[in-house]
């Protein structure tokens, strides 16, 4: 009989400290958490999300001033770059980043 509750007790162990094994696609980090949620994310609604290929050039920590899609710190250095003709005066219209036009 003690052979057989040995026998039994290394196998309990041996199946509690084995344990269920981790499948694949569990992550291990907070990162790579993050990284599958955004990925289910975008599965779910990606066309929701669809933002195009547009964005700010030029220096974007100082964007204060938008002519089309160039970033400008000064008002001078935008309507420079809006190239208004005489009868047209150039005009910022808006917040931060004010857009920049010919009116």
């Amino acid at each position: 009989m003690s052979l057989r509750s040995s026998l039994l007790l290394c196998v309990l162990v041996a199946i509690g400290c084995g344990g269920d094994p981790k499948s694949s696609d569990e992550p291990q980090t907070a990162r790579e958490k993050l990284l599958q949620e955004a990925r289910a994310n975008s599965e779910d609604d990606g066309a929701s999300r669809n933002w195009g290929k547009w964005r700010y050039s030029g220096d974007r920590n100082s964007c204060f001033f938008i002519v089309g899609a160039k970033c400008f710190k000064t008002e001078k250095a935008a309507c420079q770059a809006a190239r208004c003709k005489a009868p047209k005066t150039c005009k910022a219209e808006g917040a931060a980043p004010a857009q920049v036009s010919c009116q």
